[in-house]
This record gives structure tokens, sequence and C-alpha cells, in this order.
């Protein structure tokens, strides 16, 4: 009987355990920072394990124009409907990981994500972790769905498949739109991509990645697709990383080969 209770009230506190928000770590990237052009040097990294015996998959994560104000440990809870996600649908164990966009570059103007700064982090993040460099995801919202265009049409074979969140498709925000959409088209036809936009969003319309997917198939993109909400905003976000088709596509993907930027 004793045994019995002991037993049961190790499952529950096991449970609670498990239950509990992953708490992130935060590092630094450890060379090239003089070379960063927007990119904070320090980004948060969630893991649910402490010695992995496999390399495991790595999922990073932009945020919005928004998150370039607020503390690197604040950005860090936008990943938390991630981690539930990948929870909740059994895709663990996996990596995610956050960095932070500043608001302004060094020389002081208006900044935003770039692939060169994206590219550093993922050469820091395979040198200090047992990432399956076959398996590195990339996802962002509104802002950070620019930089899962700008980086995934700059540099494919660093990826498995891109899933930019209400994103725009210009440098300046929103109501821009990039000269080198049609070249980073050739580019993502590359690599799996699937964009997900609110058909009611005032901030980014839809028809910004529409107008991509369809440039990525003009450039014989066998694997873009889209999925417009129709009743959503600019908040889409929350349906798409609440979504059991979000977590069985991206992690559906591998790379064969993964190439240094170095």
């Amino acid at each position: 009987m004793r045994l019995s209770f002991a037993l049961a009230f190790f499952g529950v506190l096991t449970g609670i355990l498990e239950s509990q928000p992953q708490k992130p770590k935060a590092f630094t990237i450890s060379s090239g920072e003089d070379n960063l052009i927007s990119l904070n040097p320090n980004y948060l990294v969630f893991s649910s394990f402490k010695k992995p015996e496999a390399n495991f998959p790595l999922l990073i994560y932009l945020h919005g124009s928004g998150g370039g104000f607020a503390p690197l440990e604040r950005i860090g809870g936008q990943a938390r409907a991630l981690l539930s996600g990948i929870e909740k649908f059994g895709k663990r164990p996996c990596y995610v990981v956050v960095p932070q966009c500043f608001q302004k570059t060094k020389s002081g103007t208006k900044s935003t994500w770039e692939p060169q700064d994206l590219n550093l982090l993922l050469d820091d993040l395979l040198e200090k972790f047992p990432i399956d460099s076959k398996r590195v995801y990339l996802t962002g919202n509104s802002m950070g769905g620019y930089g899962c265009w700008a980086w995934g049409g700059h540099s494919p074979e660093r990826l498995a498949a891109v899933a930019p969140v209400v994103g725009g498709i210009g440098h300046g925000g929103p109501k821009d739109v990039s000269p080198d959409v049609k070249e980073w088209a050739k580019n993502l036809a590359k690599v799996p991509v699937y964009a997900f936009a609110g058909g009611k969003d005032r901030v980014v319309p839809a028809e910004r990645s529409e107008r991509m997917i369809s440039q990525i198939r003009k450039a014989g993109g066998k694997d873009a697709k889209i999925k417009i909400y129709p009743e959503a905003g600019h908040n889409a976000r929350q349906l798409v990383y609440a979504s059991k088709e979000f977590y069985d596509w991206m992690f559906s993907h591998s790379r064969t080969t993964l190439k240094s930027s170095k």
C-alpha cells in the first residue's frame, strides 16, 4: 500500500516538474561580434535535456519589431507557444533559440534582421551545441517573418524548412517591398516554405505572403505553400503556433547537407 502510494506520488511529482515552463539560458556569440549589424550578441537557448546523447534539431524564432526595445529575457516569453507545441505534439527533444534584433544599428539607423547576422548566430550555435545540421528550422512573426524571407532568400542551404508568419517583404517595414524579392524567390525555391497570414491583417496584408509564395513557385519551388486564416489579423501566430499542422510540417523536413558560411 505504501509502495503504491509512493509510486503514485512520484508520478504526480514528475508530471508537475515536467510541466514547469522551461527556463532559457543566455549565451554570447564567441567570434565575429564586431561584424554584427543589428543583432544582440547575446541570445537565449531553451532545451529540455542536460546531456544530449545525439544531435538534436534546432528551431530558431525571430521576433517582431517591438522586440528590439525589450529585455532579452522578455522576448524569450514569445517562444512559450512554440515550446508548448513542441511538447504537445511530440517533437521533443529540440533546441529552441531566440535571438534579438536591436532597434538601431551600430550607426544609429533603423534596423531589421540581417542575413549576415543570422549566419554568424548559426555558426556559433553549431560550434557550441550538438545540433543536427540537417534539421535547422526557421520561423518568425511580423518583422521576424521578414527575417525568414530575407535569410532564407540569402542562405537557403543553411535551413531545412522556413515558416514566415504575417511577414513583410521589405527592409523598410510593412509598406515596403524589397527589390530583392525575385532573387530571394530563386533561393527560397530550394527549401521548403510554408507561409502563414491573417486575412484581416491591417499591418502586413496577406498579399505580401501571397506575392512571395507566387514568386517562389514561378522560380520552380515545388514545396512552397501558404495558409491564410480568413478571420485572423496580425495576431495569426497564435493560431499557427497552436496548430499540429505547423509542427508536423516543419519537423518532417531534413536537409542532406548544410554548409557553413565561413
